[in-house]
């Protein structure tokens, strides 16, 4: 396979056992189980654990105005609509 972080190896292969296969997925290698040289299951590296998220661990360090946020800036409106109408022919 022509990248690198992914290996190929046969189901019959008796040389490779599953805890080779488990320790070349924790380097970051993805491997790719065939039999007869068709791919029948992925070995791929457990994702790294994310941190956990805590609500309100923002506040304080954003500061917006609720009017930029609530509702419709009627400026932004009229020029979709317009980018719309203009939109409505065929196109290339």
């Amino acid at each position: 396979d022509p990248r690198d972080d992914v290996a190929w190896r046969e189901a019959h292969d008796k040389t490779v056992g599953v805890s080779q296969l488990i320790r070349e997925a924790e380097t970051g290698t993805e491997v790719i189980v065939a039999r007869n040289g068709q791919p029948v299951a992925k070995i791929i590296p457990w994702p790294p654990t994310r941190p956990s998220r805590t609500a309100g661990s923002w506040r304080g360090r954003v500061d917006y105005n609720n009017d930029d946020i609530i509702g419709s800036d009627p400026t932004v409106v009229a020029l979709f609509d317009a980018s719309a109408a203009q939109d409505d022919g065929p196109r290339p």
